[in-house]
């Protein structure tokens, strides 16, 4: 009897704390512009597979194009879950067959990710996130000034030490040099557009030779336009045990150096420095289908998606397991 009864207050503690807290299980999606330690932009997939094991919410956040609607999934009953979703499938499906091929699953997180979908994407919520802090004044672009206010605490460049650095460590010349790229009009502030492009760099071609110029500079020592395995490492190495110099060793010699010369030249260091979208884009769909392709023929029908709702979007009842867990039946 007392089992049931603290089973019961369980369920319930578990049911309330929903709504505090769905939020927190989706990452800051500003997080995708750190870098890291290697130097490399962070990828969108980063924290898919980790020490804790499977992240779902990189797979519901691939699906709907946003970590605030990811959030909203988190609150609704499977059933409300899967109405919606089943809303999305045919927009999803280009053909109009009722089946999802993976080529139209790999163009839907594709859009999900950055510029080439509609409104409702990651990166167009990143930057809507980041204009609406820097904005000082509220009119929805974003001036030089007020950029250099909210980054750098300072009214003027000349207020900013020349060795200065943002968190991606850009320096404000570099900085400069990015946002009339990204100015397209050039009439000296960025809109809501523009600001996209800015602030998500490593999403857009435009911006990746500014990335590329910046790693050269923090590590290309002796300034002959390539990387070697020292500069790679760099001061990385100092407190590293020999384990970690084979494995970064291997790393250099079998994934970024490519020609095998010892050495990364700029399209190496761009494979390096720059996340793959579109590697990123298969994966996901690989793991998709072999989550939700029961009869293994390569299509998943609207029916195959709608079943495995949790998988693509999720819902309350999804986290709620998350936060009960097995390890309540071993207590109890």
């Amino acid at each position: 009897m007392a089992s049931h009864y603290w089973l019961s207050v369980l369920l319930v503690l578990s049911h309330n704390l929903l709504d505090c807290t769905s939020a927190a299980v989706h990452g800051n999606s500003l997080e995708n512009a750190e870098r890291e330690s290697d130097g490399s932009y962070r990828a969108r997939d980063a924290e898919h597979y980790g020490d804790s094991g499977h992240n779902v919410e990189f797979d519901h956040e691939a699906i709907l194009g946003s970590v605030k609607e990811a959030e909203e999934f988190d609150k609704l009953s499977p059933d409300e879950s899967k109405e919606r979703l089943a809303q999305l499938l045919p927009r999803m499906d280009i053909n109009g067959d009722k089946h999802i091929d993976r080529k139209e699953l790999k163009q839907w997180i594709l859009n999900s990710f950055s510029e080439d979908g509609d409104d409702s994407n990651l990166s167009n919520e990143e930057a809507e996130e980041r204009l609406q802090e820097a904005d000082d004044n509220k009119d929805g672009v974003v001036t030089w000034q007020e950029y250099l206010q909210d980054t750098f605490g300072a009214d003027t460049e000349e207020e900013v030490a020349a060795d200065d650095t943002n968190d991606a460590g850009l320096l404000v010349a570099e900085e400069k040099a990015m946002w009339k790229a990204a100015d397209t009009n050039g009439d000296g502030s960025l809109d809501h557009k523009e600001f996209e492009v800015f602030t998500n760099p490593e999403e857009h071609a435009v911006m990746h030779p500014f990335l590329i110029n910046q790693t050269l500079r923090e590590k290309d020592t002796n300034k002959d336009g390539r990387i070697d395995f020292q500069e790679y490492i760099g001061d990385r190495g100092s407190q590293q045990d020999r384990s970690w110099l084979v494995s970064e060793r291997e790393k250099f010699d079998h994934e970024l150096d490519t020609d095998h010369d010892g050495v990364l030249d700029m399209n190496e260091i761009h494979q390096w420095v720059i996340p793959n979208n579109d590697e990123i884009a298969d994966e996901e769909v690989d793991h998709l289908f072999q989550s939700a392709d029961d009869d293994r023929d390569d299509m998943l029908s609207f029916e195959e998606v709608i079943s495995h709702y949790d998988v693509f979007v999720g819902s309350e009842a999804d986290y709620g397991n998350d936060i009960l867990g097995d390890h309540f039946d071993d207590e109890l």
